[in-house]
């Protein structure tokens, strides 16, 4: 049975898209000797709950329309889920390692050995690990099934719990350089490129209230004020950790944001908080109705236009960088607002190019609408 279409899927999607844009604005603001360190908790703290959103989001999607009562069949949502994220996945891949490699005349880039090793960890562009990670998720399936539909409140706090203790253990406490062994080392050191387990809880928890979206929606109904308070209580503590590691540790802009990430303890409230708050407020829309076509826009492009951002990235830089501009916070600010508009009418005219040539929308976002 179809179940209703949620726009909050659709429009959360946008808004995390533009989160990871300003993430990577944020990398290239740094550059900036003495940055504007609010400007850096903007691009950089404030939209941390960019990459794992879209775990929530990819897994409430995928129990949401899930029928209990028509047998899971495994081979079917390989093909499907494969279709729609490897594909895409390869192409881009060899796009960005054929980009590169005329751009910067690298040619390491066209050795079998590095593109192997780029295609396994999603190295081609920095934006593509995120769909290695995915994909992992996607060959767990049956596990997140099995754990989903016997998962408690209870089980949920304890796996949250064990979610900040991993996190903290691989992002604070573990030395993959103190491995002798050449082969687990590159593992180790590349971990989270790959490794699911850095965001289990929260795409389980996903898969759970997708499960049981009646229930999450009468939730969201009653408990809207403590949703919309924990998400400033955990955004506040995200951000009052930055600036602690500013002002009382004395860590440069740099070293903070490396510090509070996604994977800190700070960062995954904060994930959960806008994870719940976003949902809640798309799915009720108290908001000025006239933004939902916006919100909808960015949401059906956020694919294309996360995908690509990289490149627009790559050459307003070198624009920058030739002209012998410094990146002040208004060309920071000017930075963003031109990668996001560019990322989203490449998306736009490609999807137009898709609707005459299908073959361009499977090969660059796996379907054919």
């Amino acid at each position: 049975m179809d179940k209703p279409h949620l726009d909050a899927i659709e429009y959360i999607r946008g808004i995390s898209m533009l989160g990871v844009i300003g993430i990577h604005i944020g990398s290239q603001y740094l550059a900036n000797p003495t940055p504007n360190i609010h400007l850096v908790a903007l691009f950089e703290i404030v939209t941390r709950f960019s990459v794992p959103i879209f775990f929530f989001i990819s897994a409430f999607g995928l129990f949401y329309h899930l029928d209990p009562g028509v047998p899971f069949s495994y081979r079917n949502f390989l093909r499907r889920r494969l279709r729609a994220v490897l594909i895409p996945y390869l192409v881009w891949s060899a796009f960005y390692i054929l980009h590169y490699t005329l751009l910067f005349r690298d040619p390491m880039l066209l050795n079998l050995r590095a593109i192997l090793k780029y295609l396994f960890f999603g190295f081609a562009s920095y934006q593509l690990y995120f769909l290695v990670i995915l994909l992992w998720f996607y060959l767990f399936m049956p596990v997140w099934i099995w754990l989903v539909r016997r998962m408690t409140r209870r089980g949920l706090f304890f796996l949250l719990l064990f979610q900040i203790a991993f996190d903290y253990w691989s992002s604070f406490l573990l030395q993959p350089y103190a491995i002798a062994n050449p082969y687990i080392q590159v593992l180790l050191v590349n971990r989270l490129n790959y490794w699911v387990v850095h965001y289990i809880f929260i795409f389980v928890l996903g898969g759970w209230l997708g499960l049981r979206f009646e229930a999450f929606r009468r939730f969201m109904i009653r408990r809207r004020p403590w949703i919309v308070l924990f998400f400033v209580a955990s955004l506040a503590g995200l951000t009052g950790y930055y600036y602690w590691l500013l002002y009382v540790d004395h860590y440069p802009p740099v070293g903070a944001i490396n510090m509070a990430h996604q994977l800190c303890p700070a960062g995954i409230l904060y994930t959960l908080g806008a994870s719940l708050f976003f949902f809640t407020e798309f799915t009720f829309q108290r908001y000025p109705h006239w933004l939902n076509p916006l919100f909808s826009l960015l949401g059906r492009h956020s694919y294309f236009a996360y995908l690509v951002h990289p490149v627009i990235i790559t050459y307003i830089s070198l624009f920058i960088t030739r002209a012998q501009l410094v990146m002040t916070a208004p060309l920071a600010l000017l930075f963003y607002g031109a990668v996001a508009a560019f990322s989203v009418a490449a998306a736009i005219i490609v999807r137009r190019i898709g609707k005459r040539c299908p073959i361009v929308n499977e090969l660059t976002i796996g379907s054919k609408g």
